[in-house]
């Protein structure tokens, strides 16, 4: 079923075909025709498989048939997001769509300077997408009017139940006009979801595709054993012998997430991390040189996954296996998107073993981790090499592009002493006497003065 079947507006559909889409996916075919027909909808679909354009397509139709042409813009489409990153992926969808259109939408998200914002509101605009703490500043202050809006979407409706937006996102839909068109899109369906979906949403429609609570089946699932302080050597030893090109790694915390990038420099991977500590522009660079291929591997945490929509992510390491097994699906939709192929690995230590057990039990399927074949690490003593891996590029071959001298993939913290200096004192050469018969002090010995 192509989109033109939807008797979506001319300027629409150009702008549909612009992007490269030709054919819908399953939960646009099924939103789209219910969301133009006016009825309030609980979609819920896994990760990847094109909520955004499910609830974006009949907005813009919406709108283009009554332009704000002649009169100030008003705003007339709300659409709530828990992060930065996915707010300005979803404006982003708008104005590729929309790009035939005369309609103007505005991201609106904290981490970045109000002044640009307010001017941008001021100027006028059809749709807004914003985060609920931000928006709720910008109500504060008055710089926005919610009292036209037509449509409502609550976008990720899980996530920003678990990162405790409910109460913004109650107070944010208690002063918009009663009578409008409601959307809620959500990867799973919690009891909290749907009670949230009750007090908002007039008698909707529910569309469920595929398994509640499974990642979509594009996707292949490994599970690796590892003690904890060797998963570098297993990352490191996976990018580069498997060749690895465009890596998204998830960390459980911030200073992790750092470390990981910082230990993938020293080996010779280009990397950057994202987290809630990086500035908005540090995140948005991030994203974009990881998008463009100016960054080999990104490693993030879970509170900016949601926003990390990057086409042709090839795998996605959990580099610590999550502690919540709602944010698994969620990691792992990060690849496979759009009827793509991907592959999840997952790093389990001993102490992670319960955590996979819980996401075996959510995702309904009996999950065991084994080693990784091909990987394997000698144990040394301080003064030995550091690990040996059985399999990968030859000494001085480096995979994909280029040449470097052969090194370990762990990098040493501290100098190792080397034959001929101060640490290594067996391989000292003699030192030579002075005429009086005393011995000559090394190069930068202090000479001590007879008493």
């Amino acid at each position: 079923m192509p989109f033109t079947t939807f008797g979506l507006t001319d300027p629409l559909v150009r702008g549909i075909l612009a992007t490269g889409y030709t054919a819908p996916t399953d939960i646009q075919s099924q939103a789209i025709p219910a969301a133009l027909a006016g009825s309030d909808i609980i979609g819920c679909a896994q990760t990847g498989t094109g909520k955004t354009a499910a609830f974006v397509l009949p907005i813009l139709d919406r709108l283009s048939h009554e332009p704000n042409a002649g009169r100030k813009r008003v705003v007339r489409s709300l659409i709530l997001t828990p992060t930065r990153e996915l707010a300005v992926q979803i404006e982003k969808s708008i104005l590729g769509y929309g790009r035939f259109t005369e309609l103007k939408a505005l991201a609106v998200y904290g981490g970045v300077s109000i002044p640009g914002q307010i001017k941008g509101l001021t100027g006028g605009v059809d749709i807004v997408v914003a985060t609920p703490g931000r928006l709720i500043d910008h109500l504060q202050r008055k710089t926005i009017d919610l009292s036209k809006v037509e449509v409502l979407v609550l976008d990720e409706a899980d996530r920003m139940l678990d990162m405790g937006f409910v109460k913004d996102v109650r107070r944010i839909v208690s002063g918009l006009p009663k009578k409008r068109q409601t959307l809620l899109f959500s990867a799973t369906m919690s009891p909290e979801v749907n009670r949230l979906a009750a007090d908002m949403l007039k008698t909707p429609k529910v569309i469920q595709i595929g398994r509640p609570r499974n990642p979509i089946e594009t996707i292949t699932q490994h599970f690796y054993t590892v003690e904890k302080s060797l998963k570098m050597d297993l990352l490191v030893h996976m990018i580069e012998d498997w060749r690895m090109f465009s890596v998204l790694v998830f960390s459980r915390t911030k200073h992790g997430a750092d470390k990981i990038s910082r230990r993938l420099k020293t080996a010779g991977v280009i990397a950057v991390s994202i987290h809630s500590g990086r500035t908005q522009n540090q995140r948005q660079r991030a994203l974009d040189g990881f998008r463009s291929g100016k960054f080999q591997v990104l490693v993030a945490t879970d509170i900016a996954a949601r926003g990390i929509n990057v086409e042709g992510i090839s795998h996605v390491i959990n580099y610590d296996v999550p502690t919540h097994a709602e944010d698994y699906v969620h990691r792992i939709g990060r690849t496979g998107r759009a009827t793509a192929t991907g592959d999840a690995i997952t790093f389990v230590s001993k102490d992670e073993e319960k955590y996979l057990r819980e996401i075996g039990k959510y995702i309904e399927r009996r999950l065991s981790a084994q080693p990784c074949k091909g990987f394997s690490y000698v144990k040394s003593t301080p003064d030995e090499p550091k690990p040996a891996k059985s399999t990968g590029p030859a000494q001085g071959e480096r995979s994909g592009k280029g040449m470097r001298p052969a090194k370990s993939s762990r990098p040493h913290h501290g100098k190792r002493p080397v034959e001929g200096t101060r640490g290594d004192q067996s391989n000292r050469p003699p030192r030579s006497k002075t005429a009086s018969g005393a011995k000559k002090p090394y190069r930068g010995q202090r000479r001590r003065s007879a008493s």
